[in-house]
Order: structure tokens, then sequence, then C-alpha cells
């Protein structure tokens, strides 16, 4: 699946997939020993690369408040 497919999804869709996206990095970056099989993209870059796209697909009212872009930076980061 690519970012163009995932955002022609509606915006409940893309907003539950990056709350998956996100509980995966923090599993991934904890009790997931930096397994990339436990990343839903199977690959770091990706996985960013999604949540950035999704991210900045809702408008600045609709951006959800439990994740930042800065937050999404610091993901790929670690």
């Amino acid at each position: 699946m690519t970012v163009n497919d995932i955002l022609q999804h509606d915006k409940m869709f893309r907003y539950q997939l990056l709350g998956r996206l996100k509980s995966d990095c923090e599993y991934y970056l904890g009790y997931g020993n930096r397994n990339v099989k436990r990343l839903w993209a199977c690959n770091e870059e990706q996985q960013i690369d999604f949540m950035i796209n999704l991210y900045n697909s809702f408008e600045e009212n609709e951006k959800p408040e439990w994740l930042t872009m800065k937050e999404i930076v610091e993901y790929s980061k670690k």
C-alpha cells in the first residue's frame, strides 16, 4: 500500500491509522526491541513517512491532540 492509497481513505480511517502507527512506534522503541516486524510498514523510514503524510493530510483544526509533528520527528531520530 502506498501513501497515495492511504490518503484516499476518509478522515476516520486516516486518524485511526495514525494512532496505530504511533502505537507501533512506541512498542518498537520499547518492548518490541527495535524489530521492524513490529512496525505496520515493516520499515522505519516508511513508517515515519506514512505518519508525516497522514498528519499533514488533516487541516490544522483537525490534527490530533495526542500527536504533534515534533513527536513524529522525535520518533524518526530514535
